[in-house]
């Protein structure tokens, strides 16, 4: 299905479609409608369920405004960028990587160095898509993607959207690890919207200035901790490591995460338990395996701080297109904001046994250090602790020697009363690493409709639906009266409908249009199960009586009014409509028809 089409069929069925349409747009924001709100908060409800509760994780939410000390810490001021190239006739940008990407077989042009992005445009006679103008020549340039705010009134604190969500987990360790009583590992997880000023926007939900997204970050001890990874060892993946997308001839990998593991493709085993996980979630919620991929970042595209990061990819209008990220992200995240911010960002280690070790201390004479050093005697004597813990062979001499503000100092190591103590330590202060996987959900919404999507003929007619998963369908059912002149079938229509949504289905009631056309509205916007009430369920002199139309197959069944709620909320939870077809009487006549 053409990504043009996906949008229009999103749109017309409201799922989603550009915002602020009435004042001419605003490139980069899409309203979800009630479909696809629900479609969407079906998807996070499942993500939820995977990554925290079934993992044993706890969930947070952060405010989406932070400080700008937060974005120093983290390294977004100077290095969250794309590439930039503006047309010198008409003025309009573009993502000089994108361009390159369409009209070369280079996939991640954003790996690449900029003045080799700019010979390809060059060299490819690459002109702007706005006005045809040859962009050869122009520079191409680092444009940071965060948008600005103040925080407070005036000038107030300079603050910024969060780009990602994880950046809110990370601030907030030092409380965080508290309530997990200080022991690793721990998995704290998030969703909700992140900003990225793009470009380009571009290709429905793949590319917006706001978008949702879900992430975990696992909080492990490196020396000790180790994934379950039995639990997914035996999960079928397709790699596409980083040595076959360089290789000329190169090949995906089709493999297991056990095997990957064991043979050092994963490089981290966390990530590999992960890449488990995630690939029999994303089946459970719909995604097409066949058009599915696990890619390894290049190096040029791997962040400084990530040992190991791997992309699912999902195939959608012949792109392949990232759906989540996978990172082993070290101790970089949590260095850096305890370098930066004024609390603990360690846990503290308990030894099983105390141990008796030998430490470098310093107890500098600050009656000397205050006289010769003035305002910086503090700073010193700050330098000579940290100096005395990275290397005590620096006080073998009669001086030692220590940098404070760009200027060097020499200390007699008689005034910095230099020691090697014995003490018994009963355990550690250790930074604890991070494994990240990060889960965009707009992506992930228009990569299940894209793979879905069915057309096929119904009693010689055309049609086109969505065979969406019905744990993440927008609606539960739908129920059909199936003429409204009878009261009597009104009446149970109605009851039918109030007894679905007590129990805590989503339920679309329509009474409109012969029943045919019903179906077809329903079947477009995935509903799984259709509802008809009619008069062979009310006159057969027992209980009353409702046809359940399951949608891709179009097979039906007579089920008791009573007992409809138990059976949809069993076929929602994933029990197959045969097995309720096995229980109750088929039905052979075609009510599609009537």
């Amino acid at each position: 299905m053409a990504a043009d089409d996906l949008v229009e069929l999103a749109k017309r069925r409201g799922f989603f479609f550009g915002s602020n349409g009435a004042y001419g747009g605003t490139a980069g924001f899409y309203t979800f409608g009630p479909q696809g709100a629900a479609l969407k908060r079906n998807l996070e409800d499942a993500w939820r369920d995977r990554f925290t509760i079934r993992e044993g994780n706890r969930e947070i939410e952060a405010p989406t405004v932070m400080p700008e000390a937060v974005f120093e810490a983290s390294g977004h001021l100077e290095g969250f960028d794309d590439m930039l190239v503006e047309c010198g006739e008409c003025g309009e940008s573009h993502r000089a990587d994108h361009l390159v990407e369409a009209v070369t077989e280079i996939e991640d042009a954003e790996a690449l160095p900029g003045d080799e992005v700019e010979d390809l445009i060059a060299d490819n006679e690459i002109a702007c898509p706005s006005c045809g103008t040859p962009l050869a020549g122009e520079p191409v340039e680092d444009f940071n993607l965060m948008f600005a705010t103040d925080i407070g009134p005036g000038d107030g604190q300079p603050g910024y959207l969060r780009p990602e969500t994880a950046q809110g987990i990370f601030v907030e360790f030092p409380r965080l690890k508290e309530y997990a009583r200080g022991n690793l590992p721990f998995g704290i997880t998030q969703i909700g919207p992140a900003y990225r000023n793009e470009i380009s926007p571009r290709g429905g939900l793949l590319r917006l200035r706001e978008f949702t997204q879900a992430e975990l970050e696992q909080f492990i001890d490196p020396e000790e901790d180790e994934p379950p990874l039995d639990r997914v060892r035996d999960v079928d993946v397709r790699l596409y490591p980083a040595t076959e997308q360089e290789a000329e001839d190169g090949e995906y990998v089709e493999t297991t995460v056990g095997e990957a593991v064991d043979e050092g493709v994963i490089g981290s085993p966390w990530v590999g338990y992960y890449l488990g996980v995630a690939k029999a979630w994303y089946e459970r919620v719909g995604v097409d395996t066949d058009r599915f991929r696990f890619r390894q970042h290049l190096a040029g595209e791997r962040a400084h701080y990530a040992a190991d990061c791997w992309d699912a990819e999902s195939e959608v209008d012949s792109d392949w297109i990232e759906i989540a990220g996978f990172s082993y992200r070290s101790d970089y995240d949590l260095s850096k904001h305890g370098e930066y911010g004024d609390d603990s960002f360690t846990v503290f280690k308990r030894y099983d046994e105390p141990k008796t070790v030998e430490r470098a201390t310093v107890d500098p004479d600050m009656s000397v250090l205050g006289p010769e050093f003035g305002g910086d005697a503090g700073a010193v004597a700050a330098a000579l602790e940290t100096l005395a813990e990275r290397d005590p062979d620096a006080f073998h001499g009669e001086t030692v020697a220590v940098d404070v503000n760009g200027e060097r100092h020499e200390v007699d190591v008689d005034v910095a009363n230099f020691a090697v103590e014995e003490t018994t330590e009963s355990g550690e202060h250790i930074t604890p690493h991070v494994v990240e996987p990060s889960f965009g959900v707009g992506r992930t919404v228009q990569t299940l409709l894209a793979h879905s999507y069915r057309e096929d003929e119904v009693d010689d007619e055309a049609r086109t639906y969505l065979s969406l998963e019905p744990e993440i369908a927008p609606q539960d059912a739908a129920v059909f009266p199936l003429v409204t002149n009878d009261d009597r079938l009104v009446d149970l229509a109605d009851r039918v409908a109030g007894d679905l949504r007590a129990a805590g289905l989503a339920v679309a009631y329509d009474d409109s249009g012969s029943i045919g056309r019903r179906y077809r509205r329903q079947d477009e916007v995935g509903t799984p199960f259709c509802v008809t009430i009619d008069r062979d369920g009310i006159e057969g002199g027992g209980p009353d009586t409702v046809t359940v139309r399951e949608r891709d197959s179009a097979a039906q069944v007579r089920v008791p009014a009573d007992d409809l709620a138990g059976e949809l909320a069993a076929l929602r939870a994933g029990e197959s409509f045969d097995a309720l077809r096995d229980r109750y009487q088929s039905v052979e006549t075609d009510v599609e028809t009537n």
